[in-house]
């Protein structure tokens, strides 16, 4: 807790005023079981569901079920807050073994909140703590399916490189499609961490 204390702190610090003013009230908490119906707003919906792995939620239960199960004991997984109120979730999936020093970001965020740079607010906020929480990181990787030309904004912004096109690379909604491979090294962060959050 005390680690997202820090973060919202530092966010605050970074943000100016004008548009901005709603980026300063964004934040990352853990996403917990009393979160259930802000969670269905954004897991229900086919927009956002569009280019992830999992198709839309369409019950309560289901819902709880993956806070339960999957959210929880997850080893790094927030809800996108504004004003406290999950709008979003974020994670990074550790790897192990010979790919320990990688790690994957996901994140997926309410349709009503796109095109207002929260989704790279929050980008920046895990890249302005994950290489310190886990100092054996060295790289964090994101794959976008190359029609989502959002996602690959928010990425860009956040400082991440494009590395390149993985052709037929997954089996998503029932199709192959093409990926493309965003990274961030620890050793690229810290021109991040101090600009945008002053970590």
């Amino acid at each position: 807790m005390e680690e997202i204390s820090h973060l919202q702190s530092a966010q605050s610090k970074a943000i100016k005023s004008g548009d901005d003013e709603e980026l300063a009230e964004i934040s990352l908490r853990p996403l917990d079981l009393s979160d259930i119906d802000d969670f269905m707003v954004w897991a229900s919906d086919e927009k956002v569901a569009r280019f992830c792995t999992w198709d839309p939620y369409t019950s309560k239960e289901e819902g709880m079920n993956f806070i339960k199960n999957v959210v929880i004991p997850h080893p790094w997984f927030r809800a996108i807050c504004l004003n406290n109120r999950p709008i979003g979730s974020i994670s990074v999936l550790a790897f192990s073994g010979t790919n320990r020093c990688r790690g994957e970001l996901g994140y997926a965020l309410g349709s009503k909140y796109w095109g207002k740079g929260i989704a790279t607010q929050a980008v920046k906020l895990v890249v302005g703590s994950i290489f310190r929480e886990w100092p054996h990181l060295e790289r964090l990787e994101a794959l976008v399916v190359v029609e989502n030309i959002g996602s690959q904004r928010v990425l860009e912004k956040a400082g991440f490189t494009r590395e390149g096109v993985l052709r037929k690379y997954v089996v998503l909604k029932g199709r192959t499609r093409d990926i493309v491979m965003f990274s961030l090294l620890s050793t690229d962060q810290v021109s991040i961490s101090t600009t945008s959050l002053h970590l």
